[in-house]
């Protein structure tokens, strides 16, 4: 092993602090420029989705036997066989984001509420992505 490469954890560690300058920055900007309440959602969001992030890894650090696929591919430390069901289930969500995106196009272009429609768009692919997921954790 080379001295000069970074160990996981130290990756880890970085990867969490650039997460969280991304994560401030963008939710200070938008506090004072964006729409709304748009800031607070950034930050809360972007705060939620670190610390989840940072659990899974500490979780996959400390018992690795006990963690669940999705924390051993998020945080790097999985197989080939995790590898391939986030694969998989990413190519599947991607490949139904485009026409998903059309749709949400067209219901905007005749006027429907932009809010609802990105909500529906959004939890659309989240639930496409769960599913595709588990479908593939259990197929593999």
């Amino acid at each position: 092993m080379s001295t000069t490469e970074l160990s996981r954890r130290t990756r880890l560690a970085l990867g969490i602090a650039l997460g969280l300058v991304v994560v401030v920055t963008l939710g200070l900007v938008l506090r004072r420029w964006g729409p709304g309440n748009m800031g607070n959602g950034v930050l809360q969001g972007g705060f939620v989705t670190i610390l989840l992030f940072a659990v899974a890894a500490w979780r996959t650090s400390r018992r690795p036997d006990r963690t669940l696929t999705a924390e051993r591919a998020l945080t790097g430390a999985g197989d080939e066989r995790d590898d391939a069901v986030m694969t998989r289930s990413a190519a599947f969500v991607g490949v139904l984001a485009l026409p998903l995106t059309g749709l949400a196009t067209v219901a905007l272009a005749l006027e429907a509420p932009t809010e609802i429609v990105m909500t529906i768009l959004l939890w659309t692919e989240l639930i496409l992505a769960v599913a595709s997921f588990v479908f593939y954790s259990r197929r593999a």
